[in-house]
């Protein structure tokens, strides 16, 4: 999105879809939020028993609590937010989890916060619209997410009246669908989205007004969740009120509720505010009455402002008395960060505080006077340009917090527990055994009254009180009076924690893994080793006496209505919510089932045939058991077959067809094994596979079966997969007709379900890959060496592939049709065209594949100019009336030349069982197989001839810029080119005549095929390492592969752990328990040889390196980043430290420099579709110039967001970096700083604290805090990115000239000239290299050096490096120009500056000391002249309107939106079948970039 050219974009493109948005109601007051409706009417209780995990907290919807279990009385411990939010209770292992997201979260969510669609970061074109999810297939795998309940609270923290706005909590109260009294309706209509059968960015038209969106898998009955039109957003406009709090030994304070709340929520608060966080047993009463805890504020009777709740302290129960000594130990933990680097409970790091120093506090409005103050800026050594160095410890600085003030030494159960009979009736609850800080080692009763100090001792029994017992109901109250050092240190602990940013806090979606950790002590604590050996499967305290049922979780939550919006953003949630425990949960068993601690099903088999069953999920190993894959591949099909088949299930998933279910289904690659969790059909386990199977084959294609209501629904799917109904023959020669591959089963389960698995094939097979006898590919796969066997037959083309093949079809078939048709110079009527395919298919929105950061607008086979023609020949060809035979001949003939499977209408599909091992077709469809055949040659060919080349031309254009490995295969995914396609897009690389240019795709393209090449020989290597030897054999497997030291040895695990009776083999040892101790012969040149050869078998690409040495030399590589690859793909963990890879005398790692392996997880990501249309309307809003209401659309998508997702999601990052960039344009400073501080923080919290997202979003921050006068952390900010971008490529990328222009500028500012000097010139230099030396990026980098020699009065330098400038100016723009003007200004300016000094100087040589100088003006740069230097680089050109312009182009909008509304309306009136023309002619998407955007310059603009 260009916001650069904001107003020149408007005029460019004065785009479609303006929303009606309602005026006069601020953003605060219209977020849409939840209603309640009577719990009776919850649907189906099975799934809400569940309040949540250690993994996450459980959000879903209030009225879907039906249990009347204890559970759900008693204590605040398990809160309810409206929205539907759980908060997890004390027992979920985390401190009450910070209840919320505190009152900033409030104000997020009034402000507002967005997300886009994806992580795009900077520098790139806006995101590809994804439409209705209902109906948009397409693996949905962003790049991370899990509900994180989203629990809200105003202010915990000090004890003071906290004044709240009224108005509504964010994330999602009720939403109620009838208007209310007090509350205003207003109708955004969402733009209904039509797609191309086919999927590119500009193919999407937006059209305004209440058009319908066109229906979706060739459904006519209304699919749910379709109807996004004309949909009430109620406002809720009930205002808050104060009440008052009276709690013991406290004074009183007043608290801000609104009606919407649950009496839980404000237990929630309690829990977390400094003052009142060590209680958790109690009631709220309101004049002597209890209130219940989940009874909403506004249905308690006499409850109005001003009333007086007091807080009542209850009895405790040996439930309630866990749940506080939990709490107290999260209270006590609350700011240590061993939980992130141990990657449990969703924790994960957060490094940004640590550099700005609590500068952003109050939104930036503090230390405003910095810039008088004297600024240190010299940065560390190793960040200044050109050094060699690469540092590992500054990844994770150390945090002054993290030095935790120690309360306690232990606190831990007590082994007298339970108490005996007697005790019990006296009312012991159970013991605690605690060692304060000075020493003194007590015995704790908790009693039902509270706790209380007994008399026992470590070896003596004595259960009386002691005296004085000091009875107090809380635990922290009674630890108070008997340690001083505890009531200190506590004190200030809980100060520090209610400081703490909430992000910093929150649980993230899903777990994010640390590759470094420094070293940490271990210390004692009684939770965690209580959680790791009772025999709690992780959730069973929540649930009485069971287990959770994930199968009935999942296909409950997808049953849940989505009529409306209230329906559709609960069921929204509620799916998130399962589909973000189920991986932790099936993440936790694989672990286990790996580790030899799950025993199996079928015990007496060996060990690669074992399956399992834990928590109510199936686990099965990545082996080829009873030869299944035989023909294709053996192990190593098996190996990729399972995420082949995740990539089925998120395909269904996300077409989400009413009737058809899928599995719950998680990959898991741990210590070498791959690992498939599944959810259980139920009663599959009662029967035979045989009898079950009722659709499809069990054994590839020899004996089928079929039925008419699976047919009924894959007929749905057929569209937007583009999957072809075809016949098959079965062993009986029996014709039996399919709409999927062979593989796929139909089952119905015992719950009358209609369950599909084994989706291995839905795509259909890329020949390239899978030679077959006797068939010869198109020229274009023979020229570049294909076909290629590869390793296994289940090569698939990706959807986004298949995809944008279809959508290149499509055009090519309009433009045949519409030639034609002009040559025919027919009359004009209408076509009977339907054009069937492209009926609005969503799924070319592509859902799965989430944009690299760098990811840029693609043009798949078509381009915004070949948009503009196919508009036209589009009109042509609905021009032409069915009632000319002609015309239909024309018709025919287009769709006979692309492949289409209807003559009359353009409809491409593919048959999936083409060249399918053991799949026959009958005679009768021997021409439609042909077809088919050649239709998957041209695919073939596409994906060479056309993604390919389109990709590196990317890369040439800088549209799109990796940084990193994954960002370059989400790129290269992005356009539907598998990664075994690596080799191919280096050698054009190294082909293509602008290769300098892309020397940095080239380096990471290296280096992400050496890495996986590794990645490859580490999965076999470590299967065979048993427990005992995992660190040193990881250790030597890391100094073979990047070490200089010629001959590592392997340390053997001590012979005295090893069992002397080895040779009684044992054949149901866990599968990673392997005997051998081969791994220790490897040597480094074995394994770089074998790295090679994997390149060359698997990639198709010859490295020339013999050893890690050759290999960083040959290729620029640096052995950091290779670590940090290698670590990242295989889960290692190692310890934070400076490692001499290139010392001779010793290897670089040892043993004890591996602290962990972790899980690789691969899992569903489902996506929030409302908040994405809200989005979407947003964007076009600002795209046309409507920066406010694009803005108040984006924030109203941001608590549609919140709602679905809870508070961190990758998506709702991007929405506050798009937030931030938009007040920035509008001049609040401190609003973009807060928005841009959020995006931060959850950039490191969600994708990684080095992630290529995060350094951007480092850089966007640095600006603000720059524009809003705090130099010295926008500074330290821009080093921190610049260090990061060090570590994760080295000096030598795009991305480091705009990092050192922006360093350079704010040295420039600061007076630090000769520093600025060294940045601005490696950005010159940089620059240079990639985008040649003519580039106006060139001549800008000329010009900030000239101003800095202009400042260090080295005129004669500055004049040299501004006549550069000068010169690229004049011949790439013209003398007329206004920047060559400017130039020219500028030149003479320096001339004249010159020339004085010179005279000077020759005053001075003349007389000597007695001269007369005149005082020379040496101009300190001005800030806002630096400033504005900023904004250019950074690609924000503010374009002064006036207000007569800014009517113009409002009139313009609305004249194109009658005309357009009006040619609609006719259409309709015409002819109803002609779909597809319409979108194509819709004037210029919003979603094409102006040049301006493509300009890697602008990065940060594209959000």
């Amino acid at each position: 999105m260009a916001w650069a050219r904001v107003c020149a974009s408007c005029c460019r493109q004065l785009a479609e879809a303006v929303l009606p948005t309602p005026t006069g109601v601020g953003a605060e007051e219209r977020t849409p939020l939840l209603g309640p409706t009577p719990a009776s009417q919850s649907p189906g209780p099975s799934i809400w028993r569940v309040p949540g995990s250690p993994d996450a907290g459980f959000s879903c919807p209030t009225n879907c609590f039906i249990s009347s279990d204890p559970l759900w009385g008693g204590s605040g411990e398990a809160g309810l937010s409206p929205g539907g939010s759980f908060t997890r209770g004390p027992e979920a292992t985390r401190a009450s989890w910070p209840t919320a997201v505190l009152a900033d979260l409030e104000q997020d969510a009034r402000q507002g916060e967005c997300a886009l669609p994806r992580a795009a970061t900077a520098g790139l074109a806006p995101l590809k619209p994804e439409a209705n999810q209902s109906s948009s297939p397409g693996p949905t795998s962003c790049m991370g997410a899990k509900v994180e309940a989203q629990p809200r609270t105003r202010d915990t923290g000090s004890a003071g009246p906290e004044p709240q706005s009224g108005g509504l909590r964010c994330h999602g109260g009720p939403v109620s669908p009838e208007p209310r009294k007090g509350r205003r309706p207003t109708t955004p209509e969402l733009p209904s989205v039509m797609l191309l059968n086919g999927d590119c960015p500009e193919s999407l038209k937006k059209e305004e007004g209440p058009a319908e969106p066109p229906r979706e898998n060739g459904l006519d009955e209304t699919e749910p969740g379709e109807e996004t039109t004309g949909q009430e957003v109620i406002v809720i406009q009930d205002t808050g009120f104060s009440v008052k709090i009276l709690a013991p030994g406290i004074e009183p304070f007043s608290l801000q509720v609104s009606p919407q709340e649950m009496v839980q929520e404000i237990h929630q608060v309690l829990m977390d505010r400094e003052d009142t966080c060590h209680r958790t047993c109690f009631s709220l009463h309101l004049d002597g009455n209890m209130l219940d805890h989940f009874s909403e504020l506004r249905s308690v009777e006499g409850l109005q402002e001003g009333s007086v709740l007091r807080v009542v302290e209850e009895p405790y129960t040996v439930r309630e008395a866990r749940i506080h000594v939990r709490h107290v130990r999260d209270l006590l933990k609350s700011l240590d960060p061993s939980d992130a680097f141990n990657g449990v409970d969703c924790n994960s790091l957060s490094f940004l505080s640590v550099f700005t120093d609590g500068d952003l506090g109050d939104s930036g409005k503090r230390k405003k006077g910095l810039e008088m103050d004297p600024i240190d800026c010299t940065p560390p050594e190793y960040i200044l340009p050109g050094s060699r160095e690469r540092p590992l410890c500054p990844l994770q600085p150390q945090n002054r917090d993290w030095k935790p003030l120690q309360c306690l030494k232990v606190l831990t159960m007590s082994g007298w527990n339970p108490p005996p009979g007697n005790r019990r009736m006296h009312g012991d609850l159970m013991y605690l055994f605690v060692i304060t800080a000075e020493d003194r080692q007590v015995s704790i009763t908790a009693s039902t009254r509270g706790f209380y100090l007994n008399q026992s001792t470590a070896y003596h029994f004595n259960p009386k009180p002691a005296s004085p017992r000091f009875l107090s109901h809380s635990l922290v109250e009674l630890l108070n009076q008997i340690s001083p050092t505890f009531k200190k240190n506590f004190a200030a602990l809980q100060k520090k924690r209610v400081q703490r940013h909430p992000f910093e806090r929150i649980a993230t979606p899903f777990q994010v893994y640390s590759w470094t950790a420094p070293q940490a002590e271990h210390a004692m604590d009684c939770v965690r080793a209580e959680d790791a050996y009772t025999s709690r499967l992780g959730y069973e305290e929540h649930i009485p006496g069971q287990t959770r049922d994930w199968n009935e979780e999942l296909q409950t939550t997808r049953e849940l209505p989505r009529k409306n919006l209230p329906e559709r953003l609960l069921r929204e949630r509620a799916i998130f919510k399962v589909h973000g425990d189920s991986p932790a949960a099936a993440t936790r068993g694989a672990m286990a089932v790996i580790d030899g601690n799950v025993m199996a099903i079928n015990p007496s088999e060996e060990t690669k045939m074992q399956m399992f069953i834990w928590n109510n999920i199936f686990f099965s190993l990545g082996f080829d058991v009873r030869d299944h894959y035989k023909d294709f591949g053996g192990d190593v099909a098996a190996y990729v077959a399972p995420t082949n088949d995740l990539n089925g299930v998120r395909t269904y998933n996300a077409v989400d067809v009413e009737g058809l279910y899928t599995l719950g289904t998680v990959v898991v690659d741990y210590r070498g094994y791959r690992v498939t969790a599944q959810s259980i059909i139920p009663g599959i386990l009662e029967r035979d596979q045989e009898q079950s199977v009722i659709y499809g084959s069990i054994d590839f294609g020899k004996t089928v079966v079929s039925h008419p209501r699976y047919l009924e629904l894959l007929e749905r799917t057929s569209r937007p997969l583009k999957i072809l109904r075809h016949r098959v023959l079965n062993d009986r020669d029996e014709e039996v007709e399919l709409c999927s591959s062979v593989e796929c089963k139909g089952i119905i389960g015992n719950d009358g379900r209609h369950y599909i698995l084994d989706l291995l094939r839905t795509f259909p097979p890329d020949l390239n890959f899978l030679p077959v006898p006797g068939e010869t590919l198109p020229e274009e796969c023979t020229r570049a060496g294909f076909p290629r066997a590869h390793r296994h037959k289940l090569c698939c083309l990706r959807q986004e592939l298949v995809d944008a093949f279809v959508e290149h079809r499509y055009l090519l078939f309009m433009k045949l049709a519409a030639l034609q048709l002009m040559q025919q110079k027919a009359s004009k009527m209408e076509s009977p065209t339907s054009l069937e395919n492209g009926d609005g298919l969503s799924s070319e929105s592509k859902p799965d594949a989430p944009p690299a950061p760098e990811a840029g607008g693609e043009e798949e086979g078509s381009s915004a100019s070949g948009l503009a023609t196919v508009k036209e020949l589009a009109e042509t060809v609905a021009s032409d009336d069915g009632t000319d035979p002609r015309g239909r001949e024309v018709i025919r003939n287009a769709c006979k030349a692309v492949g289409s499977i209807s003559s009359t209408a353009f409809d491409v599909r593919f048959n999936p069982d083409i060249f399918s091992p053991g799949v026959r077709f009958p005679e009768s469809c021997q021409e439609e197989v042909r077809d088919q055949k050649q239709l998957l040659k041209d695919a073939a060919a596409f994906l060479l001839s056309c993604q390919i080349p389109g990709l590196v031309k990317d890369f040439t254009d800088h549209a799109v810029l990796p940084m990193d490995g994954a960002t370059l295969a989400e790129v290269m995914r992005q356009r539907g080119i598998n990664m075994r396609y690596l080799g191919k897009v280096l050698d054009l690389v190294m082909r293509s005549p602008a290769r300098d240019q892309l020397d940095h795709i080239y380096k990471i393209g290296i280096g992400e095929l050496i890495t996986r090449s590794a990645k490859h020989i580490f999965k076999t290597y470590l299967q065979g390492v048993e427990l005992s030897g995992l660190s040193a054999a990881i250790s030597h497997f890391l100094n073979c592969f990047l070490s200089s030291y010629p001959n590592p040895v392997a340390h053997l695990p001590a012979d005295e752990l090893i069992s002397k009776k080895r040779n009684r083999r044992r054949r149901n040892r866990p599968p990673g328990a392997a005997d051998n101790t081969a791994w220790a012969v490897m040597t480094p040149q074995e394994l770089w040889k074998n790295i090679c050869q994997e390149a060359k078998n698997y990639f198709d690409f010859s490295l020339e390196c013999e050893t890690v040495d050759q290999a960083v030399e040959t290729y620029g590589l640096q052995k950091i980043t290779l670590l940090r690859e290698i670590s990242l793909k295989t889960g290692i963990q190692i310890l934070l430290k400076e490692y001499s890879f290139d010392s001779r005398h010793k290897p670089a790692f040892t043993e004890e420099d591996v602290l962990n392996i972790f899980p690789v997880v691969k899992h569903v990501n489902p996506k929030a579709s409302d908040a994405f249309h809200f989005f979407q309307s947003g964007q076009a809003k600002v795209q046309q110039g409507f920066l406010k209401e694009g803005c108040e659309l984006i924030n109203e998508a941001l608590n549609l967001f919140n709602n679905v997702y809870g508070a961190m999601h990758v998506e709702i990052c991007a929405c506050l970096r798009l937030l931030a960039r938009l007040h920035y344009i509008m001049g609040d400073y401190a609003e973009a700083l807060s928005n841009q501080q959020k995006a931060v923080l959850m950039s490191e919290r969600v994708m990684g604290i080095e992630h290529p997202n995060t350094i951007q979003e480092y850089m966007h921050l640095a600006l603000y805090c720059f524009a809003s006068s705090q130099l010295s952390t926008a500074l330290s900010l821009l080093y921190r990115a610049r260090y990061l971008t060090l570590l994760v490529f080295g000096e030598d990328h795009p991305e480091m000239a705009l990092l050192d222009n922006n360093i350079g500028l704010v040295l420039h500012g600061v007076m630090e000239y000769d520093l600025s000097l060294r940045f601005l010139e490696n950005a010159l230099a940089v620059s240079t290299k990639y985008h040649g030396p003519k580039s106006l990026k060139v001549a800008l980098s000329h010009h900030l050096v000239a101003r800095v020699y202009e400042s260090k009065a080295e005129f004669r330098s500055a004049l040299q490096h501004e006549k550069e400038g000068y010169t690229i100016y004049k011949t790439q723009l013209g003398e007329d120009h206004e920047k060559t003007k400017e130039s020219s200004e500028y030149l003479k300016c320096l001339t004249q500056q010159a020339v004085a000094l010179q005279r000077t100087m020759n005053e001075i040589y003349r007389n000597g000391s007695s001269a007369n100088i005149p005082p020379l003006k040496f101009t300190a740069p001005s800030m806002a002249s630096v400033l504005e230097q900023l904004n250019v680089i950074n690609g924000i050109l503010f374009i002064p309107l006036s207000q007569k312009d800014l009517e113009n182009l409002k009139a313009e909008v609305a004249r194109r939106q009658q005309l357009q509304e009006a040619s609609r309306n006719r259409d309709k009136a015409e002819e109803p079948m002609a779909t597809e023309p319409e979108p194509v002619g819709a004037s210029e998407d919003a979603a094409t970039q102006p040049p301006a955007a493509k300009d890697p310059s602008s990065p940060s603009l594209q959000g």
